[in-house]
């Protein structure tokens, strides 16, 4: 890879339902008990999109590869929390994954902006998340980008032997 692809700022699109495959395959290779609550995915895999998983509510960032391809190097999902008209307002991170081969370069970054400016075009005022207490690399990047700790469950999941906290944070999107 070219010194000047390595430095180049990763693209940020909308999925589009092809992007399906590629996706789903970086979801399997990032998954981790450092921010995974599920059990490890196992053969035969669901598909990445689904009526919860919608191509509309994901961003895409694109990077070159290894090879020099332009392809998936990371996803952030950005959803209402609710269907309740009363916190219209607010949009919530509900995923984010970065390829191993692709962290360093500000793809995690280049998505939660590119999260924030979409869901202030369509009119959010705050935007939310939940990270898992032991996450220490997302909950930097997220308080780098704004996010501050507006609360936390202590013990909430039973992961690897021990209690983890459920860790919320948020920030406004409004100047």
């Amino acid at each position: 890879m070219t010194e000047s692809a390595m430095s180049a700022a990763p693209v940020v699109r909308r999925a589009v339902l092809d992007d399906g495959p590629a996706l789903g395959e970086l979801d399997r290779a990032t998954w981790s008990t450092l921010h995974a609550v599920q059990p490890r995915p196992q053969p035969p895999y669901e598909p990445f999109f689904d009526e919860r998983h919608l191509p509309q509510d994901i961003l895409v960032a694109q990077a070159e590869d290894e090879a020099g391809r332009l392809v998936p190097a990371g996803y952030i999902r950005v959803v209402p929390p609710t269907p309740l008209a009363c916190n219209a307002h607010v949009r919530q991170i509900q995923g984010l994954a970065v390829a191993h081969w692709a962290r360093g370069r500000g793809v995690g970054r280049a998505l939660i902006r590119a999260a924030c400016v979409a869901a202030r075009g369509e009119g959010a005022s705050r935007i939310t998340l939940r990270v898992l207490g032991h996450n220490a690399p997302a909950r930097a990047l997220y308080e780098a980008e704004g996010f501050a700790v507006e609360g936390v469950l202590p013990g909430e999941f039973f992961l690897n032997g021990r209690y983890v906290d459920d860790v919320m944070m948020g920030r406004s999107l409004t100047p």
